[in-house]
């Protein structure tokens, strides 16, 4: 069973097509980058896959189980969790009430809207594990817009994973962060368990082949070439088109 099928992905907007035909597999617990230069269309591949935009063509698949008209709310529940290229947490409430609000919103218990979100003690005790395994339970009652941004970047990832997810979309994870705040994002990634499988959106290359199972190079929207860190970075094609360098 795969995590992940794409059939045949299309995005137009009106003449121009950001995707065009796009067909990939991915298996659980697999580690997928999807590089490319700027405008090859990978954060609309993205927003197709997670929702945000409905396709004008093909089929997406999770599980097996066909998602292509599911709102994103929908598909959250079915087991997918997105940290954006922006910071989407809520910049004037605490870093433990973004934190509930995540958790509190995957559970039943969301229906119940006269009652405190701190009277359901397993929704607290996971918060609690959360911020202790980021190492932000300090720092729990700062407002988060106070928190450095690799902070809060560590914190929108960190709630996404803690929604236990099946499929974990990270859109540029690095971007503003220093090597050492990239270097905390790597081992976050490398240290998630073999059921959560994630796809990464990057323009650092040291992420990319840090973490990467397997690389999808896209160029106008078409996938140019899929295969191994190792294969990638040989491909000719690869490093005229992405890395401006013509053999």
């Amino acid at each position: 069973m795969h995590a992940l099928r794409v059939e045949g992905l299309a995005k137009q907007f009106g003449g121009l097509y950001a995707i065009n035909n796009v067909s990939f597999n991915l298996s659980v617990g697999e580690r997928l980058a999807i590089i490319g230069p700027n405008g090859a269309g990978k954060t609309t591949l993205f927003n197709l896959i997670n929702g945000q935009l409905m396709p004008s063509a093909g089929r997406i698949y999770f599980f097996e189980q066909d998602i292509t008209d599911l709102p994103t709310y929908r598909r959250a529940h079915l087991g997918q969790a997105r940290a954006f290229q922006l910071i989407s947490l809520l910049l004037n409430l605490s870093v433990l009430e973004n934190t509930l609000l995540a958790l509190y919103g995957t559970t039943p218990y969301r229906f119940k809207m006269f009652r405190s979100v701190n009277g359901f003690a397993n929704v607290m005790d996971r918060a609690d594990i959360t911020l202790k395994g980021l190492g932000l339970w300090e720092k729990k009652d700062e407002t988060v817009k106070n928190l450095g941004y690799g902070e809060q970047r560590r914190l929108e990832i960190g709630l996404g994973l803690a929604l236990h997810p099946k499929l974990l979309l990270l859109d540029e994870p690095s971007a503003g962060l220093s090597i050492e705040e990239c270097s905390e994002i790597i081992e976050i990634i490398k240290n998630l368990g073999e059921g959560v499988t994630v796809v990464i959106v990057d323009h650092d290359m040291d992420l990319v082949f840090g973490v990467a199972d397997r690389i999808i190079v896209l160029h106008y929207g078409q996938i140019i070439a899929d295969g191994p860190p190792r294969e990638i970075q040989a491909d000719p094609r690869v490093r005229e088109i992405y890395l401006g360098i013509e053999e």
